[in-house]
């Protein structure tokens, strides 16, 4: 039997759980991560952002970066999200730790750290 929900490169949508684990890649083919998991906006349904795991060897001491999902596009070639992005960017970026709190305040921070446009407007 066939998995009805299984995504393919064809399909316009994919699995959230398909989401998670696909590499993240800058505009040179470098990769910089991996998308840990969507933050899904509760009333519209839109996707708000994606968590990244960045930096860390082989998932020890790795930080979680919130990055605007407008700021990632799936390239089917690399079979993973390409950003602009940069590794110095990143490097500076707001973390999301163990304690973090998602707020208003908090989200537009990040969006206007990468010049992105909130995903509510």
């Amino acid at each position: 039997m066939t998995d009805q929900y299984t995504s393919s490169a064809s399909q316009p949508q994919i699995s959230s759980s398909d989401v998670n684990g696909t590499k993240v890649y800058s505009p040179t083919g470098d990769k910089l991560g991996h998308i840990d998991e969507l933050m899904i906006d509760k009333q519209s349904g839109k996707v708000a952002y994606a968590v990244m795991g960045f930096g860390g060897f082989l998932g020890m001491g790795e930080d979680h970066h919130p990055i605007p999902w407008s700021k990632l596009r799936y390239d089917t070639e690399l079979d993973g999200y390409v950003t602009d992005i940069t590794k110095d960017q990143l490097e500076g970026a707001p973390v999301r730790n163990d304690n973090w709190r998602s707020d208003r305040q908090w989200e537009e921070g990040y969006f206007t750290y990468y010049g992105a446009a909130p995903y509510w407007v």
